[in-house]
């Protein structure tokens, strides 16, 4: 299926690894030029080494506002236009809580939710001249209340839901498009080194289809929704968990087959 990407510049954020990188490769595969960031020097000159030519790299933390619009003029000035833009950072506390401290959830509101306003802000400038599209990377967390590890992301990630729709109005006249996606539990870098085995076992198995996500299950929808294909979906939110929490019996079609 043509895509109608070829010659498009994307724009990933968070994208040295898992879900980002993911992204920023699958374009590559429909024919764009991709640029990319992280706050690692060390990994994102990893990434790019592994990119070739047509990628275009910088060290950002998309939580501070000056650098994320100096970024954006950055991938403007290489690439001569931008035409889409993924929200792509985000993050928790690597530890189960109740109760925060102000400077963890400053952090978790700053990773969640203004690097999303920060980087569609930056975005929307160069966007409105290319009728492009941002697509916001939030979470099954947002539907589904998640205690103990994700108290605070689950909320902020609703707050993406809730800004998409905003920002997708807000930018409509200019012929822009904004979406959002939901990923369930899926398998990156980040979750290998920090999920328990027996989390793991259960998130599995709450899963309709039975197995976890690869970030190559979440970076396809991504370049679907950024193309052409997608050019009447906005202000919209597409799932992609395995059926995760969708009814409450998930074993129930797994027990009639084997009973």
């Amino acid at each position: 299926m043509d895509m109608g990407l070829t010659g498009k510049v994307a724009v990933v954020t968070g994208s040295t690894e898992g879900i980002g990188l993911a992204t920023v490769r699958e374009f590559q595969k429909e024919g764009c030029q991709v640029a990319l960031c992280g706050r690692s020097e060390d990994k994102l000159q990893k990434a790019l080494q592994n990119l070739g030519p047509q990628a275009f790299g910088r060290c950002v933390d998309m939580t501070q506002e000056k650098a994320v619009y100096a970024f954006a003029a950055d991938v403007e000035k290489h690439f001569g236009h931008i035409d889409v833009w993924v929200n792509n950072v985000g993050g928790t506390i690597e530890r189960r809580a109740e109760w925060y401290t102000e400077e963890e959830i400053d952090r978790t509101y700053a990773l969640c939710f203004k690097s999303v306003v920060f980087g569609s802000q930056a975005a929307a400038t160069y966007l409105k001249k290319t009728k492009g599209v941002i697509v916001n990377v939030a979470s099954l967390a947002a539907r589904c209340a998640s205690a103990g590890r994700a108290s605070l992301y689950g909320p902020l990630k609703s707050a993406v839901v809730n800004y998409t729709n905003t920002f997708a109005a807000e930018t409509a006249a200019w012929g822009m498009r904004v979406v959002c996606v939901l990923p369930g539990f899926t398998l990156t870098p980040l979750a290998q080194r920090t999920i328990l085995p027996e989390e793991l076992e259960r998130n599995v198995k709450e899963s309709l289809l039975r197995c976890s996500g690869r970030p190559e299950d979440i970076a396809a929808p991504i370049v679907f929704l950024a193309s052409s294909r997608a050019a009447y979906i906005t202000a919209a939110q597409l799932e992609i968990s395995g059926g995760r929490s969708r009814v409450l019996n998930p074993a129930y079609a797994y027990e009639r087959k084997n009973g």
